[in-house]
């Protein structure tokens, strides 16, 4: 019989302000550290702001934290629908890592995302990352935009190699994979949201939920 469990992160996709195109968000290398397996088994997921009793290599235990980020992007009436991918910005704090509070991620520019996935034993099995999108984001009027308008890159403050949570677009409704991590490890990554801005919409606050999940066998 497969266990699974499921770790799960609520990430606001939200823009506000005048005219707005809306659109709703140590270590030296591309962070993935070894743990050693405990029990119990246990998953944690953070997408902007999370909560711990203190870094993990110092004993630290994750929490619950019911924080609901955002990323937001004003367009300038004369530079909307230009083709200029307009960058986005998060209300989100989280720039230190809580593997050992390095400062990984730079804020309101960059949004964290990481966790980890330990097992009681040397297990190599593999936990998925997914997103689950919305098809459109929706203003007050019913106006609507595809999510595919809105991608990111993956970087992290003193980074190189091969990231995590890779940089990639937003699916227009339905379940993607955003990133996976192995048993036994800790992965992190720091995202840079824009909006493609590669069409006239009409104006409006463009409002988009997207749910996050960690899922491991």
């Amino acid at each position: 019989m497969t266990r699974r469990v499921d770790a799960i992160s609520r990430w606001a996709v939200i823009a506000c302000g005048g005219w707005l195109l809306g659109t709703a968000a140590g270590p030296a290398w591309a962070f993935t550290a070894t743990l050693n397996p405990a029990s119990p088994l246990t998953v944690y997921l953070q997408v902007g702001v999370g909560s711990f009793t203190n870094n993990y290599i110092q004993g630290g235990q994750p929490q619950n934290n019911s924080t609901v980020n955002t990323e937001t992007v004003a367009v300038a009436s004369t530079a909307l629908g230009n083709g200029t991918a307009q960058a986005m910005s998060t209300n989100s704090t989280a720039a230190q890592s809580f593997w050992d509070g390095f400062n990984y991620c730079s804020v309101p520019g960059q949004l964290y995302i990481g966790g980890f996935y330990r097992t009681t034993g040397a297990s190599t099995a593999v936990a998925q990352v997914t997103a689950t999108v919305p098809v459109v984001m929706t203003d007050a009027a019913g106006d609507t935009m595809p999510f595919s308008r809105i991608r990111w890159t993956s970087s992290g403050n003193a980074d190189t190699g091969t990231e995590a949570f890779p940089s990639a677009s937003f699916a227009s409704g339905g379940v993607q994979n955003v990133g996976s991590m192995r048993g036994n490890t800790w992965n992190e990554s720091c995202w840079s949201f824009s909006y493609l801005n590669n069409t006239v919409p009409p104006a409006g606050t463009y409002l988009g939920v997207v749910l996050y999940t960690l899922s491991a066998p």
